[in-house]
């Protein structure tokens, strides 16, 4: 699979699961514009990049619960582009703890307002430079706590509540955008660690999220592949290891 010149942005790729994805898309020839709430992180993703090949990279910080933030990277990206490949929304403050009290509201607010709000905002600001590509496609690590009913993550309330509303405007933009041929791809996983056994028996890793986006993007744009949902037999993980993915 190749994505030889492909123009791909990940939201979240400073370090663990979306650094991943960053470097996978390059390793494929793609350049990636690497965000991270931390630039210094981006920065030293982009430093790998661009030392592995055979794509490239370019940094840029972002904090999805700014606005500002959000609009200016929308921004800086329509400076140095005239169309976008792919928007992956890996990006996903956490906050852990089952009860409400478990978080301060300024936690709160981070979680939901980057999720929900900052997500929304970013696919509209570069809806523009998808809509200029001959093959658009969004992809969102939503995670299983956007799921109907799923009650097995020990994530604060705050987490549901952002990925529910990720999942929410995944949905709609999937039946909306589809006629202009963009392609809305959801990812549900549940509480994943970031490396480990591939086995059937072991948790989820990582890479194996990372190989589901890869294999969706590299589809022929007759298949639109709407949702990954995972089967989950082992217990979640503990608080303190969430679902593997940070901004």
């Amino acid at each position: 699979m190749t994505f030889e010149g492909l123009r791909v942005a990940v939201t979240g790729a400073g370090r663990d699961t979306g650094r991943l994805l960053a470097r996978e898309f390059a390793a494929r020839g793609a350049h990636v514009y690497v965000s991270a709430r931390d630039e210094i992180a981006a920065e030293a993703t982009v430093d790998l990049i661009n030392g592995e090949g055979p794509g490239s990279a370019e940094a840029y910080g972002c904090d999805l619960a700014d606005p500002d933030a959000v609009r200016g990277f929308a921004a800086s990206l329509a400076a140095r582009t005239g169309h976008l490949d792919v928007l992956v929304n890996n990006a996903a403050a956490y906050a852990k703890g089952p009860d409400l009290e478990d978080a301060p509201d300024d936690a709160i607010e981070s979680v939901i307002g980057g999720a929900a709000t900052g997500t929304t905002l970013l696919v509209k600001h570069l809806l523009p430079l998808l809509r200029a590509s001959s093959r658009p496609d969004i992809v969102n690590l939503v995670s299983g706590c956007g799921e109907p009913g799923h009650r097995r993550s020990t994530a604060h309330p705050a987490f549901y509540a952002a990925k529910h509303a990720q999942a929410g405007l995944a949905d709609i933009l999937s039946y909306r955008l589809r006629p202009e041929g963009i392609r809305v791809i959801s990812l549900y996983p549940p509480d994943f660690v970031q490396d480990g056994p591939r086995t059937a028996d072991a948790l989820l890793t990582a890479r194996s999220v990372a190989d589901c986006v890869l294999f969706a993007v590299g589809q022929p744009r007759d298949c639109f592949i709407r949702e990954f949902r995972f089967e989950q037999e082992q217990a979640s993980l503990n608080p303190a290891t969430p679902d593997g993915r940070t901004d």
